[in-house]
């Protein structure tokens, strides 16, 4: 089998526990994997401010898979090695679309800023689970003047869906547009995916791509999922994102990335 070289995990419903915790398993498990020289990275679609703590609690030195992957940051040294906004232009016409639909908009510039047009429980509780401060801003079609990292809006699934069948053929190539959540639908760079984010890392370790394994359990982890040599799902994953996955786990959260990587890298060395 070939050696896994470089390892990409998502966060939310993935790394995470049901809680929002790093658990002590996955702890040693990740700390197990580093000792055995492989690269260990977070790959999510956070705020790189609200991925930072939990880099930190694991202790990497790795740049970081950030905004979907329109940021790479280095979490020990802050570089930035990747960043792909979203063009202006078409923030601004999917802005407009959403206004229409009157459903709730997230916006995030490049120093970390989670902007909000207005107060809302759906802003609200998002800034409770990314654990970050939004900024009421007003009108964004008024407020922004250069490219968002991305922008997210939050509404019920059957009209995120409804809104993603209309957008996506308009601007195919142009923005890529997934759900990291059934409530959120997220708008970015063409090329900000972690797919690609993961490729990047791989050609900057000199890693092969059969090299390399991601986990994850969502739709924006899909281009990151068919990248890998490795594409593993965990167990609370939605059906049709297990269908794309090289293999399932059979637990769930951070349950099912240890067994991944007891599996898959560490050959059962964690306990």
């Amino acid at each position: 089998m070939t050696k896994i070289k470089l390892v990409a995990v998502d966060l939310d419903d993935t790394l995470l526990s049901r809680d929002l915790q790093i658990t002590g398993r996955v702890r040693e498990a990740v700390s197990a994997v580093r000792a055995a020289g492989v690269h260990f990275t977070i790959s999510t679609g956070r705020m790189y401010l609200s991925a930072a703590r939990f880099a930190r609690e694991l202790g990497l030195d790795v740049p970081l898979i950030t905004y979907q992957g329109a940021l790479v940051k280095n979490a020990c040294s802050g570089e930035v090695l990747v960043y792909r906004p979203l063009p202006l232009v078409y923030a601004r016409e999917i802005i407009a679309r959403v206004h229409q639909l009157g459903y709730h908009l997230n916006g995030y510039l490049e120093d970390d800023r989670l902007l909000v047009e207005r107060d809302t429980p759906e802003g609200r509780s998002y800034a409770s689970f990314a654990g970050v401060e939004a900024e009421l801003v007003g009108d964004f079609l008024e407020y922004l003047d250069r490219d968002p990292l991305k922008v997210l809006a939050i509404a019920g699934e059957q009209q995120l869906d409804r809104l993603r069948e209309e957008l996506v053929p308009l601007y195919r190539g142009k923005v890529h547009v997934s759900k990291s959540k059934p409530h959120f639908l997220e708008f970015s760079h063409p090329r900000a995916t972690k797919g690609d984010a993961l490729a990047y890392l791989a050609g900057l370790y000199g890693i092969k791509r059969e090299e390399t394994m991601a986990v994850g359990d969502s739709y924006n982890d899909l281009e990151m999922l068919e990248y890998a040599g490795l594409g593993v799902v965990v167990a609370n994953a939605r059906e049709e994102i297990k269908k794309r996955a090289d293999y399932v786990t059979e637990a769930s959260y951070g349950d099912g990335v240890v067994e991944a990587l007891e599996k898959f890298v560490l050959g059962g060395a964690v306990a």
